[in-house]
């Protein structure tokens, strides 16, 4: 990796710094209140190139032997430079030091060959949007 990239567990991070993130990564992104998503989280693993936040991944668990990665992203100034990668394989290892053995991800079709390349093995899922009429 030519970038040198520092990964922090949990640290502290600012709406302000998770909310650049999403803006530069995420077409869809409205800003929200990131503090109630971080204080439920097993872990999550903040990516910095200096003191700026260019990449994040979060865990969350069931309490027990699963937890779940959420939200994988990775500022599009460092794209394709194996960051994601490494926050995934972060975040597996985080999550295995917290008691899991079972670690899961949802993701579109597009990033199955990325998820198939950090080891994820694909599985049947099911998912409700619960925002629509049941």
């Amino acid at each position: 990796m030519p970038d040198e990239f520092t990964f922090r567990l949990s640290p502290p991070v600012s709406n302000d710094a998770l909310t650049a993130l999403w803006a530069a990564a995420w077409d869809y992104h409205k800003p929200v209140d990131f503090s109630p998503v971080l204080a439920r989280s097993l872990v999550y693993v903040c990516a910095y190139l200096g003191e700026r936040l260019v990449g994040f991944v979060n865990v969350c668990g069931d309490g027990d032997m699963h937890a779940f990665i959420l939200d994988t992203t990775v500022h599009p100034d460092v794209q394709r430079r194996g960051l994601g990668a490494q926050l995934v394989r972060r975040a597996a290892q985080a999550a295995r030091d917290c008691g899991a053995c079972w670690l899961h991800v949802d993701y579109e079709p597009h990033l199955d060959a990325f998820y198939k390349a950090c080891g994820f093995q694909p599985t049947l899922a099911g998912l409700m949007k619960l925002d629509e009429d049941l």
